[in-house]
């Protein structure tokens, strides 16, 4: 009899999947295809055609992929492989605490290219992809002005505290907290602008660095939180106030650092009687891209830069440790050379807190791993899509390899505690 057999069937989002079809004929040519449709009924699909062995069977940790959406051997290729069938959709999950992502994997005893000819697969499973590990609680946070939402793992704690922070996509995106919360740290997922009473964009007064300690205060004074500092992990315009935060604020003793600036970018930053004037992006630098996404890779002027060396942000003043993770393929942001700006600086003043690491081929969303790769998605505060460029692969194990090298840094240099990392 046809089987396909997904282990585990129900998991987190960040664990791998074994996928296996059995009770083939031998040498059987099959399709294995992945389905499935976010909160807002977006519908992403990926496909790979495989051989059967002289057994009759298929084991996606062996087996290469003949075609489809990949070529080669790659256990999770369905997976981050997935491509929306409207253009420029990305899929972020929402509800990170009430429902998993369930995605269907049905195979066809054929090479099935046709999906507007419906025919009925041999077997399917669905898998469900979590993104909390049961007893994670979530709390709402509305402090003062802080707004987000606090992951707490299960038991008494302390544990090691981080602001999670995101770029221009506004809003409050959860999935990335929810996940480290399951792997024992206690995660705000901070919002900053387009949420609740936040401004509605970021444009409309310069980035108060203030909200942020505002966050970190609250974050330190909550009883399962360990003291005496914490952590930021931020991607993006995040990255630029998540490096700030690392300059100038005491609380923040462990800083990642995703692609993003190591300058004030467009928007003016300010901190108590500080204010930084940005560095306006040259947007007649910027190109477009066949698929009509733009690139803005080559609008950050080095010329610019180097005639206005206070808007480059003072990361010798950083007293906890950064890590800048960068992808050398990111069409959003020359971010490698950001980063080696950053960790020049370092050295220059003698400092050894900063550690960088580079990814061939990655592009600008390195997310959470088995994340689908995004080469472009629509950002309504543009009115059209953005190149974030990579090579499918190349950024898939980007995605995979800083994971660990996150969660290790942040296990190494915040304060010990209660959990169970």
């Amino acid at each position: 009899m046809v089987q396909l057999i997904a282990t585990p069937s129900n998991a987190l989002a960040d664990e791998p999947v074994s996928i296996r079809a059995i009770g083939l004929l031998p040498y059987q040519i099959v399709t294995i295809m992945a389905t499935v449709k976010d909160e807002k009924d977006n519908l992403f699909q990926s496909k790979a055609f495989y051989k059967a062995n002289e057994a009759g069977e298929v084991d996606l940790e062996q087996a290469s992929a003949l075609g489809g959406d990949y070529v080669g051997v790659h256990p999770m290729g369905l997976f981050w492989s997935l491509k929306p069938k409207k253009a420029f959709q990305r899929l972020i999950k929402k509800d990170v605490m009430n429902t998993p992502l369930c995605i269907s994997l049905d195979l066809y005893d054929r090479v099935y290219l046709q999906d507007s000819v419906r025919i009925p697969p041999k077997d399917s499973q669905i898998v469900q992809r979590w993104f909390v590990s049961p007893g994670v609680k979530r709390e709402q946070v509305r402090e003062g002005r802080v707004r987000g939402a606090l992951f707490l793992p299960p038991g008494k704690g302390p544990f090691p505290g981080i602001i999670d922070l995101f770029g221009f996509i506004g809003g409050l995106v959860e999935f990335r907290a929810s996940l480290l919360a399951s792997h024992g740290f206690a995660v705000l997922a901070l919002a900053y602008f387009a949420y609740e009473d936040l401004p509605k964009t970021l444009l409309e007064a310069p980035t108060d660095l203030g909200y942020f300690e505002e966050a970190a205060n609250f974050l330190l004074a909550h009883p399962k939180i360990q003291q005496p500092g914490i952590g930021v992990i931020s991607v993006s315009k995040g990255g630029e106030i998540g490096l700030a935060m690392a300059c100038y604020l005491k609380q923040v003793v462990a800083t990642v650092c995703i692609n993003g600036p190591s300058i004030v970018s467009d928007i003016p930053l300010k901190y108590r009687d500080l204010v930084m004037t940005p560095i306006r992006q040259t947007l007649e630098r910027a190109r477009i891209h066949v698929s009509g996404a733009l690139c803005y890779r080559h609008c950050t002027d080095d010329l610019q830069i180097k005639l206005n060396p206070q808007s480059i942000l003072p990361v010798e003043k950083a007293q906890g440790k950064i890590l800048f993770i960068v992808g050398e393929n990111d069409e959003c942001l020359d971010s490698k050379s950001h980063a080696q700006r950053a960790m020049d600086q370092l050295r220059r003043h003698g400092r050894s807190n900063g550690r960088m690491l580079a990814y061939p081929g990655a592009g600008h969303l390195i997310e959470t791993p088995y994340s689908p790769f995004c080469l472009a998605s629509w950002m309504s505060v543009l009115g059209r899509p953005l190149l974030w460029g990579g090579d499918p692969i190349a950024h898939t194990a980007a995605q995979e390899h800083s994971w660990r090298e996150i969660q290790k840094f942040f296990r190494q240099h915040l304060p010990q505690s209660g959990s169970k990392l």
